[in-house]
C-alpha cells in the first residue's frame, strides 16, 4: 500500500509542477489548465520545454502506482 500512496504524491507534486509551468507562462494558461483539463494537452504540446519535466513525473507516479497495485495481494482488498 505504501508504494501505491508514494505513487499518488509523485502524481500530485507532478500535477502542481505542471501548473506551475502553466502560470508561469502566462496567468490565462494556468487558469485553463485549472478549470478545464483537456487545454492541459494543448499546453503540454505547445510549450514542451516547459511541460516535459512535471509530465514525465506524472508518468513516473503513474508506474509507481501501478507496480504498487501489482504487489496488494487480493485478501488486502476483499478486507480478510
Amino acid at each position: 500500500m505504501f508504494i501505491m500512496y508514494l505513487g499518488f504524491a509523485v502524481i500530485l507534486i507532478g500535477a502542481i509542477g505542471f501548473l506551475i509551468a502553466a502560470f508561469k507562462n502566462s496567468i490565462l494558461w494556468g487558469l485553463g489548465c485549472l478549470l478545464f483539463s483537456p487545454i492541459s494537452i494543448v499546453f503540454l504540446i505547445l510549450y514542451w520545454q516547459d511541460a516535459k519535466n512535471p509530465f514525465f513525473l506524472q508518468l513516473i507516479g503513474i508506474l509507481i502506482v501501478f507496480l504498487g497495485s501489482m504487489f496488494i495481494s487480493p485478501a488486502h482488498i476483499s478486507g480478510a
